[in-house]
């Protein structure tokens, strides 16, 4: 089920554990773990155990992530992909990071266009939903700039880094 997706300027392939090297780098970065549901990391092995992880939820059919590669520089920049698939009801939930280094390049809107595409017209799906931390504005206007539509506040519905947060759902139909 998981293929390649291409964008001008990224290859969007299936997460592996040949990438926690990379990833490990982009996730030990507390600004890019800030609106994360972890924390920054210290170990390259904590890398390898979310990737194995997803790997597990990617064979449940419960999830697919990808690495984010740079096609210009062949570097992983970061991961994407579909947070609690749900093939009954036709929705996904979208994540990402991205390494600060590209943040304001204009690559998040390039995925994230490319991850809504793909779920609607090869997926099937009706529905995408992504939900931000309140405080996330550059994540809040990528969504708002893909035409994405703020539903609502989620009060305190999910624990991150030991206290209860908001988080913001935003929503994309495939009609709209």
């Amino acid at each position: 089920m998981i293929t390649d997706l291409y964008t001008e300027r990224l290859h969007l392939r299936k997460l592996t554990i040949d990438d926690s090297s990379s990833l490990f780098k982009i996730w030990s970065d507390p600004e890019v773990t800030k609106f994360m549901n972890i924390s920054n990391f210290t170990t390259e092995d904590q890398a390898k155990e979310i990737i194995t992880y997803l790997d597990k939820l990617a064979l449940d059919n419960k999830a697919i992530r990808f690495s984010l590669i740079e096609l210009k520089t062949n570097e992983i920049i970061g991961s994407c992909g579909y947070n609690n698939l749900d093939f009954e009801n036709a929705k996904a939930e979208i994540g990402y990071d991205l390494a600060k280094k590209h943040w304001g390049k204009g690559y998040a809107s390039e995925f994230i266009s490319t991850l809504t595409s793909y779920a609607f017209n090869s997926l099937n799906f009706n529905r995408i939903e992504a939900r931000v931390e309140p405080d996330n504005i550059n994540s809040i206007k990528v969504l708002q700039k893909l035409g994405y539509t703020f539903e609502g506040t989620l009060r305190q519905c999910e624990k991150s880094k030991g206290k209860f947060i908001d988080l913001n759902i935003y929503s994309k139909l495939k009609t709209d």
